[in-house]
């Protein structure tokens, strides 16, 4: 990419300016009835625009990048000046040299051939419908492939880039007895040799088999376990609290609480630029990726902060300006949120009686400012020693007093997208049931 050129036409129009482009390969390998079913490719390649004059930010992008869609995307910009809003804080960041080593990119994945991609999938299928006879059919068998490459340059000095890579396994197992029940799951990793596709469809496999017989259990207060993929959906309703654009807006519990203990002193949360699936070296305005320690044994340490609202409280960057796109400007957001490991086995059967929740339903229903939830609930009941599936129970509470009542933290850390976190021993779950 010729960004010489892009600069040229730039400067000058603004009193300072910001280039991100963004090229992305995309393939999705997918098997059904152990054939391959389906094989996509999507390239996309496109560079957007910030400019601040007198005070005044606008924002633009262009899939062309030819000198007509260069062209265009400047005098849209300029355009757009007149309608903008006048802020001091409006500024972009000055160059840094202290950006993180990460190995995130799989040079020998991208360049391994289509057979060996199909077998993968095929196979990881294959260990679904193998493992019981009680697998009457499998979903969504999928293998996803992304290489993504990231420039970042203003007109303060930063210039800086690099590629990542993705993988993704995900899919469906069905399984049919006496009622018919089903189980969803996904793994992600910046490597293809990270992903173990026979063992990760036997774990599919095995837990849509666990959920056969489930019903109801009776409404009541359990202490219990709660399982990676279930807190990674409370650690999303959580997470906006941390940011510093909420604590601007007011909306957030945690204002004034830096520095108090809000949380169980077992509980120890992270957000890093370096961590889960959206880990780059560097966020979306090319500030170092930084390790954020925001809770330490309970403790509220830290609000996290983009650049704009990083001055707007007088505070330095996080390194939490994230992006979703060319589409769209940067915005104060969380890029690698995780519960730290504790040093307690939390396996099922550490419980002689209690729940142990696996997934929960509905999570976008919950009110992020509050914490207040009421979410549908899959598990399985603990009761002398047995092991009763459950289903369509509603789990409801506050997500601030769940987590005051952590007991123990698991060591079985996973991530779920840009959430991450081991299994938690919890008292307290209020479960509606029969």
């Amino acid at each position: 990419m010729d960004f010489e050129r892009i600069i040229k036409k730039v400067k000058g129009h603004f009193d300072s300016f910001e280039l991100f482009y963004l090229k992305e390969k995309t393939k999705k390998y997918e098997s059904r009835d152990l054939d391959i079913n389906n094989i996509e490719f999507k390239e996309e390649e496109g560079i957007a625009l910030r400019g601040i004059r007198n005070k005044r930010l606008v924002f633009s992008y262009t899939f062309e990048l030819n000198e007509y869609g260069i062209n265009w995307l400047l005098s849209n910009c300029k355009e757009l000046l007149p309608f903008a809003d006048e802020d001091d804080d409006y500024a972009f960041s000055s160059p840094y040299d202290d950006y993180p080593i990460l190995d995130i990119h799989d040079k020998e994945g991208i360049n391994l051939d289509d057979k060996a991609k199909k077998e993968l999938v095929i196979d990881f299928e294959s260990s679904m419908k193998g493992y019981d006879k009680r697998i009457v059919t499998t979903r969504g068998c999928e293998l996803h492939e992304e290489e993504i490459e990231i420039y970042i340059i203003n007109s303060k000095g930063i210039y800086k880039g690099a590629k990542k890579t993705l993988y993704a396994l995900t899919g469906m197992a069905v399984a049919k007895d006496k009622d018919e029940v089903s189980w969803y799951d996904w793994k992600w990793s910046n490597f293809l040799k990270d992903l173990n596709a026979k063992e990760f469809g036997i774990d599919i496999a095995e837990k849509a088999i666990s959920f056969l017989g489930s019903s109801q259990i009776n409404t009541g207060i359990y202490n219990g376990i709660l399982k990676p993929q279930a807190v990674c959906d409370i650690l999303g309703i959580l997470s906006s609290s941390f940011l510093g654009e909420n604590l601007f807006k007011n909306k957030t519990k945690l204002k004034e609480k830096i520095g108090k203990r809000c949380f169980s002193e077992e509980l120890n949360i992270i957000d890093s630029g370096r961590a889960g699936i959206n880990a780059f070296l560097m966020d979306g305005e090319g500030i170092p990726s930084k390790e954020n320690h925001v809770v330490e044994n309970g403790v509220f340490l830290t609000f996290l902060y983009d650049n704009y609202y990083g001055k707007k409280f007088k505070r330095e960057s996080t390194g939490n300006s994230v992006r979703t796109g060319v589409k769209e400007p940067p915005r104060c957001g969380i890029r690698g949120l995780f519960i730290k490991n504790g040093n307690t086995d939390l396996k099922d059967d550490i419980l002689n009686n209690g729940i142990i929740i696996k997934e929960l339903i509905g999570a976008h229903t919950a009110n992020p400012t509050t914490g207040e939830f009421s979410l549908g609930a899959i598990g399985h009941l603990i009761k002398n020693n047995k092991i009763i599936p459950f289903k369509e129970v509603i789990f409801s509470g506050n997500v601030f007093e769940l987590l005051n009542n952590i007991k123990a933290v698991g060591t079985d850390i996973k991530f779920y997208g840009i959430y991450g976190s081991p299994s938690l021993l919890v008292e307290g779950i209020r479960i509606s049931g029969k």
